[in-house]
């Protein structure tokens, strides 16, 4: 009769090699779990307390009554119309630093009517240029004696180019609340008023105490003259542009203006217009945005070497403080 064999004793040495392989993998999760601690819970804000917002880009500016609706410029942090493939397939946003140049993206225009001879390294008189390509309309509006031409300035006693503009046959509103009286030189279709074109409308107290402010914002104005459309709007407002040009998106003014032309200032963020230094040039790159989503190219861009070689209160070298820039409709009929 066959005997039964006992049992191996390889086996009963494998089993007891994992049971302590097991044992040992078990404490050290203990120990790891013990080394993390526990989760503290999550803060709740105390009864009665809303939920913090989030920091804004600016400080609050002066808007319209509780309950009223209008929009807002996009700011380029929302990432307005991003491609749907995340953070990393759009442009990338502008930083803090000093821009290499104005905005790259132009049109080309045949036709520049540009009444200086200044330059970059010479700079004489400002050159304040328009387009004159058939294309757009103003040459054609020039020659029928129907183009009407804005100018927005403060204290500034250089009038040859609105002078120039009304000698071609516009007619040119100058607003600068510096002349003693408005005044009218019809022999050169040259109106002369004493206003301030401003981003905000006087508060209404303040209007009926003082009957006669001299401050309005463009879509004011033009309702009060009864003109629907601006074939140039020339400004130099000494850095209070931004805050104008963020009013004209905002009310949806730029579709009644055929072509900009803007001295844009750098060396500080302007007024009413704060925050960090990346902030600030978030704000700029985004009106400059809104201006080309609205259909407006650049066509002409100039750098003012006469001014101080700052960007945001820091020394630049070969930057400047201060740019003329002259965008085109390019719907404009």
């Amino acid at each position: 009769m066959a005997r039964e064999r006992p049992p191996a004793r390889g086996c009963g040495a494998l089993r007891r090699c994992l049971l302590g392989a097991a044992l040992l993998l078990g404490l050290r999760l203990c120990a790891e779990l013990r080394r993390a601690g526990p989760r503290p819970p999550a803060r709740s804000a105390p009864p009665g307390t809303a939920p913090r917002p989030p920091e804004p880009h600016l400080p609050p500016a002066p808007g319209p009554p509780r309950g009223a609706s209008r929009r807002r410029v996009t700011y380029v942090r929302s990432g307005r119309r991003a491609p749907p493939g995340g953070r990393g397939s759009g442009p990338p946003e502008p930083g803090c630093c000093a821009p290499r140049g104005p905005p790259r993206r132009k049109i080309a225009c045949n036709h520049i009517s540009t009444d200086s001879l200044a330059t970059d390294s010479s700079p004489a008189k400002k050159p304040w240029s328009v387009c004159l390509d058939d294309r757009f309309g103003l040459a054609h509006q020039i020659r029928n004696k129907q183009c009407r031409l804005y100018s927005l300035g403060l204290g500034s006693d250089d009038t040859h180019f609105e002078v120039r503009m009304a000698d071609d046959g516009c007619e040119v509103h100058r607003f600068d609340p510096s002349v003693k009286s408005a005044h009218v030189l019809e022999s050169q279709r040259l109106w002369f008023h004493r206003l301030s074109v401003d981003w905000r409308d006087p508060h209404p107290a303040v209007a009926a105490q003082k009957l006669h402010s001299n401050a309005r914002k463009l879509g004011t104005i033009l309702n009060e003259f009864g003109h629907h459309k601006i074939d140039v709007l020339k400004a130099d407002l000494e850095s209070a542009e931004w805050k104008v040009l963020e009013n004209l998106i905002l009310e949806d003014v730029l579709g009644q203006i055929g072509q900009l032309i803007f001295e844009i200032h750098l060396h500080w963020p302007g007024f009413e217009v704060s925050g960090s230094d990346s902030s600030v040039v978030r704000f700029w790159y985004s009106l400059l945005k809104e201006l080309e989503l609205k259909d407006f190219r650049l066509f002409h861009s100039y750098k003012d070497l006469s001014k101080p070689q700052l960007f945001l209160k820091k020394d630049i070298f070969n930057a400047s403080s201060c740019y003329i820039l002259s965008w085109v409709n390019t719907r404009w009929k």
